[in-house]
């Protein structure tokens, strides 16, 4: 036995000259290690698809779908109702000529006549008014004017001013001014009305077909 070799050991791990054997760690210790990283690969993809599983069966999809759609897309509003406005027979409207042209308001008195409207007044217009109307028209009533029967005017004439007095009729009166040509054609003051008088449409469901899809 040579003098290297530690006392006990023996046989293969005798050292002889200067050939020295080689310590290797037992291999089984390597196939535990393996087999560890192994099961805990495994048991990460047991609970990767078991979470899939789950959302599958409830739906989970569904919620993110839902939690994109109210991110994403505005709060839809009620449709705002329909406007009631009067009918052209219920206005009662007094016309008056603010301009240098001689027969103007009965010629627009016919008119609105053909068109429903109830006609008071006919003639030249107040002091405070004649000459002193540079746009097309002037529309002078009581307050509650405001938004029934300035409204249903307003289609036949665009541009028109809308003032209030103190009276205590429903009457109009249309003040026609140095701008006025013509009325709006039957078919714009209807659409014009239409629009005035139809509800408001219903927010569109475009995003939600969108996240949908």
């Amino acid at each position: 036995m040579s003098m290297l070799t530690p006392p006990g050991m023996g046989g293969k791990y005798r050292i002889t000259g200067d050939t020295y054997p080689r310590m290797r760690r037992p291999r089984h210790r390597r196939r535990i290690v393996l087999a560890g990283v192994s099961a805990v690969v495994a048991l990460g993809l047991a609970g990767w698809g078991t979470l899939q599983l789950i959302d599958v069966f409830t739906g989970g999809d569904k919620s993110a779908s839902a939690a994109g759609h109210s991110r994403d897309c505005p709060t839809p509003k009620a449709v705002a109702p329909a406007k009631a406005l009067p009918k052209p027979a219920g206005i009662k409207v007094n016309v008056y000529n603010a301009t240098t042209r001689s027969g103007l308001a009965k010629t627009a008195a016919e008119e609105l006549k053909k068109r429903g409207f109830t006609i008071g007044e006919v003639g030249n217009a107040p002091k405070e008014y004649d000459k002193k109307v540079p746009g097309p028209g002037v529309l002078l009533g009581a307050p509650t004017a405001a938004d029934g029967s300035f409204t249903v005017l307003g289609t036949q004439l665009p541009g028109t001013v809308q003032k209030t007095d103190t009276r205590k009729t429903a009457e109009v009166d249309l003040i026609l001014g140095a701008k006025f040509k013509a009325f709006s054609t039957p078919a714009e003051a209807t659409a014009a009305m239409t629009a005035l008088t139809k509800p408001s449409p219903a927010p569109s469901d475009s995003c939600s077909t969108t996240k949908s899809g």
